[in-house]
C-alpha cells in the first residue's frame, strides 16, 4: 500500500521537533553531572566539607562539654590534691606528691564525666550507659598519667634546666601530651573487655590529636607556677601563696581550659568532616568509608 508522500514529511517533521526538544534535556543532563563533580570536587578539598558552618557548630558545641565535664575538672582536681599533698607534708619533688596529683587529676575528669553521662541518661540521651561510663574510665586513666608526669616534667626543665617560662610550658605539654596519648593506648587495651574500642590503626589518629589539645592544656597549666620571673601568663592563671585554696584550684582549672580550647578550636576549624576525633563516630566511619 502506498504512502501518501505528506505522512512521510508529517512524520519526518515529528523526528525533528522530538530531536529538538531532546537536545536541552542531554544539555541540562551534562550540565548536572559537570555540576555534581564541581560539588564532589570542592568536598574533596575545602577544609571542614561543604557544609563547613554546621560541622563547626557541632564540634563548637561538643567542646564546651569536654571542656566543662573533663578539661576543667582535670585542672581544678589536680590543684586539689597537690594542696592535700602539701598538708601531708609531701615535697613538690616526692614521688608521693607526682602521684597525688596525677590521681587528682583522675579524678577530676571521671567525677566530670560520670556526671554529664548521669545527667544525658536522666534526659533520655544516652544510648549506652555502661560505654559511656568506660569511656569516662579510659579518659581518667589516660588523665593520671599525664597529671602524674607533669610535676617531675616541670621540676626537670624548670629547676634543673633552668629553662624559660616559654621553653618549659612548651616542653611540659610535649612530654605530658606524650605521655596522655600512651595512657589512651595502653588503656585502650585494659578497657576492651568494658566495650571500648581495641587500639588499632583506625583509632591511632584521633587519640594522636586528643592528645595535642591535652598537650595545650598542660603546658598553659604551667602558667600557674609562679616561680618564673617571666611567667606572662601570671595575671590570669598564678596561683599566688595569699589566695584561698579554691580560688587556686579555680585558676589551675581555667588554666587548662583555655589551653585546651584554643589548640582544639585551631582543629575544629582546620581538619575536614570525619577527621576530628571531636566529630561524632558514625561521621568518623562515613569519612572512612569514603
Amino acid at each position: 500500500v502506498a504512502v501518501p508522500r505528506d505522512s512521510h514529511e508529517r512524520s519526518r517533521s515529528h523526528n525533528r521537533i522530538m530531536l529538538s526538544a531532546l537536545r536541552p534535556i542531554s544539555r541540562a543532563s551534562s550540565g548536572l553531572r559537570a555540576s555534581g563533580r564541581a560539588v564532589a570536587h570542592a568536598r574533596q578539598h575545602s577544609t571542614v566539607d561543604i557544609n563547613s558552618l554546621p560541622v563547626v557548630t557541632t564540634r563548637t558545641k561538643n567542646t564546651v562539654e569536654v571542656l566543662a565535664s573533663k578539661i576543667f575538672p582535670a585542672g581544678f582536681g589536680w590543684q586539689a590534691a597537690s594542696v592535700a599533698a602539701g598538708d601531708l607534708g609531701y615535697a613538690a619533688d616526692s614521688t608521693n606528691f607526682f602521684l597525688m596529683t596525677g590521681a587528682g587529676d583522675f579524678a577530676g575528669v571521671l567525677a566530670g564525666h560520670t556526671a554529664l553521662v548521669l545527667a544525658k541518661a536522666a534526659a533520655g540521651r544516652c544510648a549506652s550507659l555502661q560505654t559511656d561510663l568506660s569511656t569516662g574510665l579510659w579518659l581518667a586513666s589516660a588523665a593520671f598519667c599525664s597529671g602524674t608526669a607533669w610535676q617531675p616534667t616541670v621540676n626537670l626543665l624548670h629547676d634543673s634546666m633552668g629553662l624559660d617560662f616559654a621553653s618549659t610550658a612548651v616542653g611540659c605539654g610535649t612530654v605530658t601530651g606524650l605521655a596522655f596519648l600512651t595512657g589512651l593506648r595502653v588503656f585502650r587495651g585494659v578497657y576492651a573487655p568494658l566495650g571500648l574500642p581495641a587500639p588499632d590503626a583506625s583509632n591511632f589518629a584521633s587519640d594522636a590529636m586528643l592528645s595535642v589539645s591535652i598537650g595545650a592544656a598542660t603546658g598553659t597549666f604551667v602558667g600557674t607556677d609562679i616561680t618564673f620571673a617571666d611567667n606572662f601568663l601570671r595575671p590570669l592563671f598564678g596561683v599566688e601563696d595569699s589566695m584561698a585554696p579554691l580560688e587556686g584550684m579555680f585558676r589551675a582549672g581555667a588554666s587548662t581550659t583555655a589551653g585546651f580550647f584554643v589548640a582544639q578550636t585551631a582543629q575544629n576549624l582546620a581538619l575536614p568532616a570525619g577527621a576530628n576525633w571531636i566529630d561524632p563516630p558514625k561521621v568518623q566511619e562515613a569519612a572512612r568509608r569514603q
